[in-house]
């Protein structure tokens, strides 16, 4: 037919003379749109807190103040300035452990965050105590990405706390540390196993002792020694065989540190450590009790690292633990009392409600006041170009799946499907009123709704895309 004389918006004339290349477009669109569904990331929310690195270190038996003026002190001074920092906070505990939180700006490589800490630190190292560098000072990247908490108990109360915290420390915590997407797993106050001296003050008044001496008979004999090999090189004469002399190192049984000998006397007799103290195996920290319905039980946090799918990884968390919970012993269970992926889920499933119930509402309407099931099929079709393509935009902004994103959709919907009802509608009327074919009625309809179609659609991304700037 002859080109309308009316003036036509290029945007819309130019495809509705190109059919084929409007469907193609769509198709292309869905494509793109299924394949970013493959790649982007899931997750609670997105990743709008700033990345943070912790340095612990650790001086038992010092105050507070000490503290702060012998090991936070010279670390402050040399991590200030880090590349990118954005500010620092630390905090001096009287149980003998500093903390440094050092923030970084949003958007810096965490991993590369914490290198730079970690060299500052090793910088500092020379200046602070002995034994804060015996113990070493850790340096660890922090995440704000909460996953899962999983609690291993005995409910007929088999095993305490510390040998639950033990096992998984042994047989779970480097299974789950290996699972992809995961950038910290740890174990909430860890009972480690440790040997516990408990001193008796009055027997070492009376034999005129103090701690100093009996920790200075622990390091000697609990120590691990090269005592060297017989017959080794340069030797005189024909010698055939090497012998490596092995002997007893590190002591680890509560019963041999009984016998470390404090003290010698000139008449042949000694001093043992079981005449002045108690020494039992137990638990090396006391100052963290995890329950779970009132049963003891050992914490275990998992966090999830910047990009990572939740669901895909939470997913990964379940079929290892089952794997493992096949050789746990009998009364040691598992459970998983909090899961931040239950939100993803129901919020992924109320977008495809919300999307079901507009389809729903669009097909009633269009087939109730235009009764034609072919006006009622093409927004059914139109609709889900849009949103599916949607992930693709996402992809492409460096967007995650999480509930505001997925909140977006649910009000995006309905711009999509008011537009669609808007242009249908038009096209009908005029099909009826001016008896046109569906080619011109198309043309003119799109000459009288594009303008404030796009009017539309500019107030109401008006409101929201200020936010995507957050």
């Amino acid at each position: 037919p002859p080109p309308s004389k009316r003036s036509n918006p290029m945007l819309s004339r130019f495809f509705i003379d190109r059919p084929i290349f409007a469907a193609v477009l769509s198709i292309f669109i869905v494509l793109a749109g299924l394949a970013a569904m493959r790649v982007l990331p899931i997750a609670q929310y997105p990743e709008i807190a700033p990345p943070v690195v912790t340095v612990t270190a650790t001086y038992p038996g010092a105050s507070a103040e000490v503290l702060e003026k012998t090991v936070a002190a010279p670390l402050e001074n040399q991590i200030n300035g880090v590349e990118r920092m954005l500010y620092m906070s630390s905090s001096s505990a009287a149980n003998g452990v500093v903390q440094i939180q050092v923030t970084f700006d949003i958007g810096t490589d965490v991993d590369q965050a914490a290198v730079a800490v970690n060299n500052r630190v090793r910088q500092a190292e020379p200046r602070l105590p002995l034994e804060v560098r015996r113990l070493g000072v850790t340096v660890e990247k922090g995440s704000s990405s909460f996953l899962q908490v999983l609690a291993f108990y005995s409910p007929n109360g088999r095993f305490d706390d510390l040998y639950t915290s033990n096992f998984v420390t042994l047989n779970v915590l480097d299974a789950l540390k290996r699972i992809q997407g995961t950038t910290n797993v740890q174990i909430f106050g860890a009972k480690d196993y440790a040997m516990r001296i408990w001193v008796r003050p009055d027997r070492l008044a009376q034999l005129k002792l103090t701690n100093i001496d009996l920790i200075a008979a622990l390091n000697e004999q609990n120590a691990q020694f090269a005592t060297g090999k017989i017959g080794a090189s340069p030797t005189s004469g024909p010698q055939e065989l090497v012998y490596t002399v092995t002997t007893k190192g590190r002591l680890s049984e509560p019963r041999e540190f009984e016998e470390i000998i404090i003290r010698a006397n000139p008449d042949g007799s000694t001093l043992r450590l079981k005449d002045v103290a108690r020494v039992e195996l137990a638990s090396k920290d006391y100052e963290f009790i995890g329950r779970i319905n009132g049963n003891p039980a050992t914490l275990v946090g998992i966090f999830l690292s910047p990009g990572a799918n939740a669901l895909e990884v939470a997913d990964n968390v379940r079929s290892t633990m089952q794997e493992l919970s096949k050789r746990f012993p009998a009364g040691f269970e598992y459970s998983i009392p909090y899961d931040t992926t239950r939100f993803v889920e129901v919020s992924i499933r109320e977008v495809l409600k919300t999307l079901g119930e507009a389809m729903i509402l669009v097909f009633l309407v269009v087939y109730v006041f235009l009764q034609s099931w072919r006006a009622t099929l093409i927004p059914i079709a139109a609709v889900p170009v849009s949103l599916i393509g949607t992930f693709a935009g996402l992809h492409l902004l460096g967007y995650s799946i999480n509930t505001l994103t997925l909140f977006g959709m649910v009000l995006s919907i309905g711009i999509v499907v008011d537009d669609a009802i808007v242009v249908l509608e038009n096209v009908e009327r005029i099909m009826a009123e001016e008896k046109l074919s569906v080619r011109e009625a198309a043309i003119k309809a799109m000459h009288e709704v594009t303008g404030p179609i796009i009017a539309i659609v500019l107030a109401l991304t008006a409101v929201f895309v200020p936010i995507a700037f957050l």
